[in-house]
């Protein structure tokens, strides 16, 4: 048996602003954000990871740079591990989205047309390149144990792919900055592990 774990990137500047950022430069770690990802870093140190891979985008890369110093593993970029690409609603704050959307959270795990209409990527294609990734995994590394650095939604893909979790849930389902997502994989099967896993303290903050 060997662990993938998936590691949603420390706060960033888009979370403290609440904005759809997408695949837009510039959003980078808070210091809350560095000192997560530090904190994470020493919980995965016992796991003695082989290897990072990580999405290319900025929150990600400095998400997975911290962790590599502490575990001694080397990075890749992946594209299979990305934001979604947010389309016309890139740079939106959610409180402007609502009023003229609805919840398009939700719907973008519905697969609503509001979702194609705006130039959003679909959940099904999530799904898709995080199965691809976890595929690459599985053949690549099979009795080691990797680490993979992405965002919510390719996190929360992953879940649906090996849970079959439900629209509705999904939504409801916040993955917290910085937090491990953990699955064995045995045999050719994946398996959920663990969920959200942070240090305790963290339960009393607003994820």
């Amino acid at each position: 048996m060997s662990l993938i774990v998936f590691l949603r990137h420390g706060q960033a500047l888009n979370n403290v602003q609440k904005i759809l950022a997408g695949r837009m430069p510039g959003y980078e770690l808070t210091q809350k954000g560095v000192e997560q990802a530090r904190a994470a870093a020493r919980m995965l140190r016992p796991l003695g990871i082989s290897h990072i891979y990580c999405s290319p985008i900025e929150r990600a890369r400095q998400t997975a740079g911290i962790v590599a110093g502490e575990v001694s593993a080397d990075v890749t970029p992946d594209d299979r591990l990305l934001e979604l690409d947010m389309g016309s609603f890139t740079g939106m704050r959610y409180d402007d989205i609502e009023p003229r959307y609805g919840n398009v959270f939700e719907k973008f795990y519905h697969g609503s047309p509001d979702i194609e209409e705006n130039g959003i990527e679909s959940f099904a294609d999530v799904r898709q390149r995080v199965a691809d990734m976890a595929d690459h995994i599985v053949r690549s590394h099979p009795e080691e144990n990797t680490l993979l650095v992405t965002h919510m939604d390719p996190v929360k893909a992953m879940l649906a792919n090996v849970t079959g979790l439900n629209p509705h849930s999904l939504y409801r389902l916040i993955i917290a900055n910085a937090s491990l997502n953990i699955f064995a994989q045995h045999q050719g099967e994946i398996y959920l592990m663990g969920l959200n896993v942070v240090d305790t303290a963290r339960f009393n903050d607003v994820w």
